[in-house]
């Protein structure tokens, strides 16, 4: 099959052969439909996550697709399923597990961070029967493609976490594909949300899946994008969500709160250097009385209730699809994310070429992209 590896943190990965996974006992193999392009990826690539050890490393961590094969004792999968699958693979077996927060699980597997990833025409997952959700199939594998890491823990953390509530306020800063599905979750559940990020792009797209306000900011330190926060929302807001993971995002979101807010960490945050570590500040939490609040992505057991929402239309995360491209893009398409993300979401199909029409991406039959011209409505 062609997977992505690379070979050293940091060195452009590439495009080659390796061989099919074989699906172990209780485990399965999936032929993979759409898998994401994350920053996470791309943390990976560059070394941040202490437990990328074995290199060659292929990276690629939320995907959907179906099964190809079933190891022995998997009960409830079929070849041929449509599936789903959290970016953490519990172990099934764990008090932790058995209370439904497999997502935190203490012996947990990722692909693309314990073993070989999505960016690949297979990947193989273990403890299937706990860890494989169904996919309905009114959500195409681009779609679903999305949902493993930055919508599902968006999710999570906004509705469970958080418990964001008909008329509040909710600060998102960082529109990425974490902090735009955010913002559409927040205001599916009735918050007026203020979007926060430096790239016009990014906010327009913002704008477009449910903020009420957008807020550019160029240069500002912390304490003056807080101020801004603040005088589009006097008092400060109820939830601000950092959904970037830096010193000034941190310090910025927890002094937009007003008192007893909710301050909600998602952004996933790079190792700290000497003097530059992100920190919420305490003597702000004491005053005030904020809650301090983190969220590590979403278990499978929760995955139904949110399919629920995408298909009963109370989410749509479609709408955040910029981007397909083939697998042959995606070395440099990981690389170009140390400068700039595009924003919404990056799909890549390890079968297909690149397309952009936004208008198309979810709408086009399953397997194939559409020609030249072509729209599927």
């Amino acid at each position: 099959m062609r997977a992505v590896r690379f070979d050293a943190f940091g060195e452009l990965a590439y495009v080659t052969e390796v061989p099919v996974p074989e699906a172990v006992p209780g485990g399965v193999v999936i032929r993979v439909g759409a898998t994401g392009l994350c920053r996470s990826d791309w943390h990976g690539w560059q070394g941040h996550d202490p437990d990328i050890t074995t290199l060659p490393h292929t990276p690629g961590h939320e995907f959907a697709g179906t099964v190809h094969a079933v190891g022995a004792g998997v009960e409830q999968l079929r070849v041929g399923d449509r599936v789903v699958a959290p970016f953490v693979c519990g172990c099934g077996t764990c008090e932790v597990c058995r209370t439904g927060n497999s997502h935190v699980c203490p012996s947990q597997w990722q692909p693309g961070v314990d073993g070989p990833g999505s960016f690949a025409e297979f990947v193989a997952l273990p403890a299937a029967d706990f860890n494989v959700v169904p996919l309905p199939d009114a959500v195409p594998f681009d779609v679903a493609a999305g949902l493993g890491c930055r919508f599902a823990t968006a999710y999570r953390a906004l509705v469970d976490v958080a418990q964001v509530r008909a008329g509040e306020s909710v600060a998102v800063l960082g529109c990425g594909g974490v902090g735009l599905a955010a913002v559409m979750i927040a205001r599916s559940r009735g918050a007026h949300v203020v979007a926060v990020d430096v790239d016009p792009a990014a906010l327009a797209l913002a704008r477009d899946v449910g903020a009420g306000d957008v807020l550019q900011t160029a240069g500002e330190t912390a304490d003056e994008v807080a101020a801004s926060v603040r005088a589009l929302v006097p008092g400060g807001v109820d939830v601000a969500v950092d959904a970037l993971g830096s010193v000034a995002t941190a310090r910025a979101a927890a002094l937009s709160l007003g008192i007893q807010g909710r301050y909600l960490q998602i952004g996933l945050l790079p190792p700290a250097t000497v003097g530059d570590r992100a920190t919420v500040p305490m003597h702000t939490v004491i005053a005030r009385e904020l809650r301090v609040l983190g969220s590590h992505g979403m278990p499978a057991c929760d995955y139904p209730r949110m399919l629920d929402d995408i298909a009963a239309g109370r989410l749509e995360p479609e709408r955040l699809l910029t981007r397909v491209i083939p697998l042959d893009e995606a070395p440099e398409a990981l690389a170009a994310m140390s400068a700039r993300t595009v924003p919404g979401v990056t799909v890549i199909r390890p079968e297909g070429r690149r397309h952009t029409h936004r208008d198309v991406l979810w709408a086009a039959p399953e397997g194939r992209l559409p020609e030249d011209g072509e729209v599927v409505r």
